[in-house]
């Protein structure tokens, strides 16, 4: 195995790609430890510390890479781009519109994903609010 993985750095795409991943894992291992400004840390221990709500809020924060119990800056992960991803997608069978584009070929997935971004903002914004 760590031969393969010495071949792997030999063919400098694959290196260059391997490099970006860690890097951007490192960024974001890192934006996980940062705390979100004007959050009382004492207030987020005693959210997580007990009672009914401490094992819902700790799963979140397992899934959120445990930046949701630090209250960090990237504590959201990518769960309003998933649930963005989820609507557009449900969106597409309700509504004819997004049906017509998702049959549009690489121009109609092309605007679908650019709704899902829009409303990963969306949500991504909701969420915070929430959070904060």
């Amino acid at each position: 195995m760590l031969r393969a993985f010495a071949d792997a750095f030999r063919i400098a795409d694959l290196r260059a790609k391997i490099l970006y991943t860690l890097l951007l894992i490192a960024v974001f291992r890192l934006g996980s430890f940062i705390p979100t400004p004007g959050v009382d840390p004492n207030l987020a221990q005693d959210v997580f510390g007990s009672g009914p709500t401490a094992t819902l809020f700790s799963f979140l924060s397992l899934i959120s890479g445990g930046g949701l119990s630090r209250f960090s800056i990237f504590a959201l992960g990518i769960i309003p781009y998933v649930s963005a991803s989820i609507i557009i997608q449900l969106l597409t069978v309700v509504v004819p519109y997004f049906e017509k584009l998702a049959k549009e070929g690489e121009e109609g997935r092309r605007r679908l994903n650019q709704y899902t971004r829009y409303g990963a903002l969306v949500f991504g914004a909701v969420q915070a609010f929430g959070f904060a």
